[in-house]
């Protein structure tokens, strides 16, 4: 009979979280710090909202803000109703 491999015991190896990214979230323009991100609400100044798939989401509180689809809808159609008015005259 073979003799089975056992795992070491002991402590595991530290794995380093990945870095905050907050400095992504400023623009610096002369001696102030201007904030690009929307702030969340319930939370206040110190938590921004994750800008993702049409919506603005806090991962602290769950606020969710959806973004309107007048927007994206408004530009699209006024586009194809000038090119159909176009050809058919």
């Amino acid at each position: 009979m073979g003799k089975k491999k056992t795992a070491k015991k002991g402590k595991k190896p530290h794995k380093n979280k990945p870095t905050s990214k907050k400095y992504t979230k400023y623009k610096i323009e002369g001696d102030k710090a201007i904030r690009m991100a929307k702030a969340c609400p319930r939370c206040g100044p110190g938590v921004f909202l994750l800008d993702s798939q049409g919506r603005l989401y806090c991962g602290k509180c769950h606020y969710t803000e959806f973004k309107s689809k007048k927007v994206v809808e408004d530009i699209a159609p006024s586009e194809e109703t000038k090119e159909g008015k176009e050809k058919k005259e």
